[in-house]
């Protein structure tokens, strides 16, 4: 990135099931999931779309960047934390206590088998560091939580406590890292819920 720019992260729509731990499962999206996201790109400033691998995330950004006539790139990398045993899991089937113990660290206890926190902050980070100009990135609630613990420096916990609802947009100010030596840094300045 060269200069600040305005990056928007957008948490797909509803899939299909929805309330489950999907993770890594590539869930299709509703339709009404799809029309919510892209009437809520509408109002935004991009030239560029980035979306997660899922059809959840990519169907909807694949429309809003033929919309908007603008390059549509997919990254894996901004996938949802893999929650390895626990994919596809209603929260509420699962061992309160492992549950208890992987919100409260889930460095610590991530899912078994399943994907760390400081995994999925690396991942994120990665994707963070390839983005040029200003982009809409169309992905996931937990994606989203490690972009701001990168960005904004939230630990887990901090990150838990937005609420980022199916179709939130969470808007972000990025200013590069000092000649490539540290990694871009970020304020919010929105989030539409």
């Amino acid at each position: 990135m060269n200069g600040a720019v305005t990056l928007y992260l957008m948490r797909h729509g509803v899939p299909q099931p929805g309330g489950r731990l999907l993770g890594h499962l590539d869930a299709p999206p509703e339709a009404e999931g799809i029309a919510l996201c892209v009437e809520r790109a509408r109002g935004l400033d991009f030239a560029r779309v980035v979306t997660s691998d899922l059809s959840r995330a990519q169907a909807p950004g694949a429309i809003i960047a033929a919309e908007r006539g603008v390059g549509h790139g997919v990254d894996a990398r901004w996938r949802e934390l893999h929650f390895g045993q626990w994919e596809g899991a209603d929260p509420i089937t699962l061992p309160a206590d492992d549950l208890a113990r992987f919100w409260d660290d889930p460095d610590g206890f991530p899912p078994p088998g399943g994907e760390s926190w400081a995994d999925l902050r690396a991942r994120i980070g990665a994707g963070l560091d390839d983005l040029a100009g200003p982009a809409l990135v169309v992905s996931h609630a937990g994606a989203m939580r490690a972009a701001l613990a990168v960005l904004c420096g939230f630990d887990a916990r901090q990150g838990w406590a937005v609420d980022l609802p199916y179709g939130a947009v969470l808007s972000l100010r990025v200013w590069p890292g000092a000649q490539g030596a540290e990694r871009p840094s970020g304020q919010i300045i929105g989030l539409v819920t």
